[in-house]
């Protein structure tokens, strides 16, 4: 099935970890790459000891709204790069979560075709978890399992930076 996390809240990676979790703990194969991440996050420990697989891209040096179109399309490359290793080894696993590949389309570094198609041709006895901000509406038609993270109050609104363990 097809679970999206998308939204402007706080949570959508820390719910994929927890499912990540849960299915490792029950004896299934998972595969977690995360997009548009590089730096050393809290999240890392715990799938690692898990023994959960995880994929990253290399570490995107600014955020993409900050690059030029240079910096983007090798950030570009190194995502895709990303995304062809997930997607040569995502039948060897029951659940594979693509953290951020919302924004990876939503920034132009995946069309929304093309993640789609990924979706349609995902095989349909494995579980698929996609996160990030702005899904298209037909992917949200898609999937099986939809989860909104709305914000209404956040200390970063007020200026506080992210904390190890808690925002990262």
């Amino acid at each position: 099935m097809i679970h999206v996390y998308y939204g402007d809240g706080k949570g959508k990676t820390t719910a994929a970890v927890g499912l990540a979790a849960r299915a490792a703990g029950a004896g299934l194969k998972v595969l977690f790459c995360q997009f548009l991440k590089g730096l050393p996050t809290g999240e890392l420990n715990s799938l690692h000891r898990l023994e959960i697989q995880v994929i990253r891209s290399p570490v995107p040096l600014k955020f993409t709204n900050q690059m030029n179109d240079a910096e983007k399309e090798a950030c570009r490359k190194n995502q895709l790069e990303c995304l062809a290793r997930v997607q040569a080894q995502r039948g060897g696993f029951d659940l594979v979560v693509l953290d951020e590949a919302l924004d990876l389309a939503a920034c132009g570094f995946w069309r929304q075709d093309e993640l789609l198609a990924f979706v349609k041709e995902f095989p349909a006895e494995k579980e698929l978890v996609l996160t990030g901000r702005d899904p298209d509406a037909r992917l949200l038609k898609k999937a099986d399992y939809v989860t909104r993270f709305q914000k209404e109050k956040h200390p970063y609104d007020q200026g506080s930076l992210a904390r190890k363990g808690i925002e990262f």
